[in-house]
């Protein structure tokens, strides 16, 4: 096989791409002392940001002022789910738009977090097109706060979604990647980005546990999953090993995953969410577990993150290419039924940023 088509990555025709970026806008007294109460300022500041990106054809984003986490998944219709942590929006880039402001009244928010989601076609190819704009957005935003020393950090994520058993279903059509890091695709369009710019790249994939890979492994009405647990780790230990991807993580204790750079970010859980972290840097193993075997989860979750070398020149396809490999060899393991079943990889691109002076000043 030619290192071209190993570079490449042969997807289903219908994979989706999502982006959205996030801009933190730290908290201070001296932003609060512009203000009477915290619902004033929420609701001024908001008034503000959604007038502004209104001008510059945003059409999109969310201003969320209670320190919820943002999750963004495609659906055809448009939803908003909250919970004690996190706000999870489900949207279609190509129909749906919305201006929002999630608040708390009474709450002092750590950080004003502005949600922008992209909105059109062509999302991936699109993707440095918004990133301008988005930074375009900021910089006259901030001559209008009332306050001017203020940090901004810009958080980009991107991912695609499809069906690794797409084909056993019929959908025998697909698409070809090229896939590069957000830096050289950037940089390609005239998109630079600050040298210090921290960047992710990682696959997750959630597997069900259905009522079939319970009696597989499992005696009956046991209270020790421990089992199953296992054999799931075991395999997906070996599976990856074999293709030479050293960063993997497995969980199952019913909470969301967030994948974070060690090197840079906190990776503390809390009650909903899983913080995993791993430096790209490393080149030896890291495995991070987290299931127990008095607690049957409903889904186990597996992440699979790229190292350095894999993100550069071509290596993201190569990359991509193991991990399904890696994947097909799981579910071939623990004979799933491909016809039937679905298990959507999610391959995600992260960077992350703070706003350099000339950017927000």
């Amino acid at each position: 096989m030619s290192l071209s088509h190993q570079q490449k990555v042969y997807v289903p025709k219908d994979v989706r791409s999502n982006q959205y970026i996030t801009a933190e806008i730290k908290v201070t007294d001296a932003l609060l002392a512009h203000y009477p109460d915290y619902k004033t300022c929420y609701q001024t500041l908001s008034r503000t940001i959604f007038n502004l990106a209104e001008q510059e054809e945003l059409y999109n984003l969310h201003v969320i002022t209670n320190d919820k986490l943002p999750v963004v998944r495609f659906h055809a219709e448009a939803y908003c789910f909250p919970t004690a942590e996190q706000i999870i929006f489900f949207y279609n880039p190509e129909y749906h738009e919305a201006q929002s402001l999630h608040s708390q009244d009474d709450y002092r928010a750590r950080k004003i977090r502005v949600v922008f989601l992209a909105t059109g076609e062509d999302i991936r190819s699109n993707s440095a097109s918004f990133h301008i704009k988005v930074q375009h957005f900021l910089a006259k935003l901030m001559p209008q706060l009332p306050e001017k020393n203020l940090t901004i950090k810009i958080r980009d994520h991107q991912h695609l979604s499809y069906d690794l058993f797409a084909h056993a279903k019929g959908n025998k059509e697909s698409y070809g990647y090229k896939l590069r890091s957000i830096s050289d695709r950037y940089t390609a369009r005239d998109c630079p980005l600050p040298e210090g710019h921290g960047s992710l790249c990682y696959v997750t994939v959630k597997l069900p546990l259905s009522r079939k890979l319970k009696q597989a492994f499992l005696p009956e009405q046991a209270t020790d999953f421990s089992p199953l647990y296992q054999k799931l780790e075991d395999a997906f230990v070996q599976a990856t090993s074999a293709k030479q991807l050293k960063q993997i993580a497995m969980v199952a204790n019913g909470l969301t995953p967030l994948v974070r750079n060690s090197k840079y970010d906190q990776v503390d859980g809390t009650d909903e969410v899983q913080m995993l972290g791993f430096d790209p840097n490393v080149e030896e193993q890291q495995y991070i577990r987290h299931w127990a075997g008095d607690h049957l989860a409903e889904m186990v979750s597996f992440t699979i993150a790229a190292g350095v070398k894999d993100c550069k020149g071509g290596g993201l396809g190569r990359f991509l290419n193991r991990a399904e490999e890696a994947l097909k060899s799981l579910t071939s393991e623990l004979a799933l039924d491909k016809s039937r079943e679905e298990l959507i990889v999610r391959f995600h691109q992260h960077i992350s940023y703070q706003a350099p002076e000339e950017l927000i000043s």
